[in-house]
């Protein structure tokens, strides 16, 4: 059974930080691109950052310098590392895996339930 479970979430104050996990089961993240998307209240989910197989990382603009995304493969895990959070960060944060090209939400093969990230001011 495929499994993405995230963990990390919590209420931090504006210009802290916070560490997001994404675990996997079921299924060998070492051959997807592992990606973090969150959803603020009202608003479309969206990309946030990725890592690919080979290592290369993607940033959305918003969070470019103040994010961090990692992975370690034999661990079957990812990482978020949040720095400098705003309160305009506050969302579900979701870890998502996709063989895809693509780093739209519908490319997506495999989410995670979320975990709530609340950045107060």
């Amino acid at each position: 059974q495929v499994q993405l479970i995230e963990s990390g979430g919590g209420l931090v104050q504006a210009g802290g930080s916070l560490r997001l996990a994404c675990v996997a089961s079921g299924f060998t993240i070492s051959n997807y691109r592992m990606n973090w998307f969150r959803q603020a209240p009202g608003k479309e989910r969206e990309f946030v950052a990725a890592t690919s197989w080979s290592d290369n990382t993607y940033y959305a603009d918003s969070v470019q310098g103040r994010f961090t995304v990692s992975r370690d493969n034999a661990k079957n895990t990812m990482w978020l590392e949040m720095s400098t959070l705003k309160p305009e960060d506050t969302a579900v944060y979701y870890c998502a895996a996709s063989e895809s090209s693509y780093f739209t939400s519908d490319a997506m093969d495999y989410w995670g339930k979320g975990t709530l990230v609340t950045v107060s001011s």
